[in-house]
């Protein structure tokens, strides 16, 4: 573990005021289209459910449409499940796997859930390979009452005004090598604190909730994961991402108090995948497949347990 480098932009010890958030803010470029590789797709969704534009980013509302699709034939008996990706919009797999199982998988499921999917949260994010928002803030340590990011507040929105009880939510991440190149440093900067950098953990790994980590749960998602893909080993310490690992693979996060997207809907079972896109083992394909993968795996252990449970 090593202190972040100096980053090029504020005075360090001092946080970030008005000014070195608009400088940051004008060094980002887009690098890829949000349309193209992202909403072209979603035209392909099968008619078994129901799309709902629900908001657009104020920095540019024609293109950066805010859209979820939720089972169109809805059935108040059955467990309810939320997908989310694309909350760090730079964590490319997250928002491609809510796709990929959106176009290929979900529909299957339906005899069994009612599902809720958001497949890219943070549009702009996507478009520009950042963890930030335009605001430099980070979406998800954003859901809370009143959040300041409106990609999180646009959501817990939506989520609010369909009015249900979730079982399940599953939102689909990355750990990346840019985590401790970029994204921690420029942390530091912002904030003016002290980070330090941590191991990048060389395969798959999940988070769970603290105050309710939903053991078999994580098991089972590891347990389909694998068959795809590596998991995560711990360091030296026995930590991943600095963080006491608690089963293979898994360690646990304060959802709600870290204003967590996975900690939104006040779910039994609650986890955030993620993938490591940089390890030379696997590829783009590789890495959309591991979180198809983990939602299988997630919704599958709870369709074993029964349809009542957690009602």
């Amino acid at each position: 573990m090593t202190e972040t480098n100096t980053y090029p932009i504020g005075t360090p010890g001092v946080p970030w005021g008005d000014e070195e958030k608009a400088e940051w803010l004008a060094r980002q470029s887009v690098k890829r289209s949000y349309r193209d590789e992202v909403l072209d797709k979603l035209d392909s969704v099968s008619g078994a459910f129901e799309r709902i534009h629900y908001g657009a980013l104020s920095i540019d509302a024609e293109r950066y449409p805010l859209f979820a699709f939720k089972t169109r034939d809805w059935h108040a008996d059955r467990p309810n499940a939320l997908i989310t990706g694309g909350v760090h919009g730079y964590e490319t797999s997250g928002v491609q796997g809510a796709i990929r199982f959106l176009l290929q998988k979900a529909e299957s499921y339906a005899q069994w859930f009612n599902l809720v999917i958001a497949p890219c949260v943070s549009p702009w994010g996507y478009e520009t390979i950042n963890r930030w928002n335009p605001a430099a803030l980070d979406p998800n340590r954003c859901f809370y009452a009143d959040s300041p990011a409106e990609e999180s507040a646009a959501l817990m929105a939506f989520l609010s005004g369909l009015d249900v009880e979730f079982l399940a939510h599953l939102d689909l991440h990355e750990t990346t090598d840019t985590d401790n190149t970029e994204f921690r440093p420029a942390l530091a900067a912002r904030d003016a604190k002290h980070q330090e950098i941590w191991q990048i953990p060389d395969g798959f790994y999940t988070v769970g909730d603290t105050e309710k980590p939903a053991e078999g749960f994580q098991r089972a998602i590891i347990e389909s994961v694998e068959k795809v893909t590596h998991i995560a080993p711990p360091d030296d310490d026995g930590n991943i991402i600095g963080e006491p690992m608690q089963q293979p693979g898994v360690i646990n996060y304060k959802a709600s108090e870290w204003g967590l997207c996975m900690g939104v809907t006040g779910a039994a079972n609650v986890t955030t995948t993620e993938v490591y896109p940089d390890s030379p083992k696997v590829d783009d394909e590789n890495c959309t497949q591991a979180q198809v993968a983990a939602v299988e795996g997630g919704l599958g252990y709870l369709k074993d347990l029964g349809s009542d449970h957690g009602k």
